[in-house]
């Protein structure tokens, strides 16, 4: 069973160029570290500080796996504590979602 998670993130809608830069790193960190990234969506017309990410795996156990890659990854270290520093992400959700087939 594929697993998804969907991440909805809540953003400083002036700062949301910052969180673009930190999305498209993610494009090539999370492929690295054994997610498959289905993309980054930024907020385009209505609201403005509504984004979405969404990255699969083949597992729970997969996505644990990738979780302990991504966090000793100097990449993937470095992005977050860009966006620690930065703080235009104001909220996180993730939702664990299956495929209805």
């Amino acid at each position: 069973m594929t697993l998804t998670v969907f991440i909805r993130y809540q953003l400083d809608p002036f700062k949301r160029n910052q969180f673009e830069e930190y999305a498209q790193r993610w494009l090539t960190i999370i492929p690295a570290c054994g997610g498959n990234c289905l993309g980054y969506w930024m907020p385009h017309e209505g609201t403005n500080n509504i984004a979405f990410g969404l990255i699969s795996f083949p597992s729970l156990a997969a996505y644990e796996a990738y979780r302990a890659r991504i966090k000793a990854d100097a990449d993937g270290s470095a992005n977050f504590q860009f966006a620690e520093h930065n703080r235009f992400i104001l909220a996180e959700e993730r939702t664990f979602l299956r495929q209805v087939e």
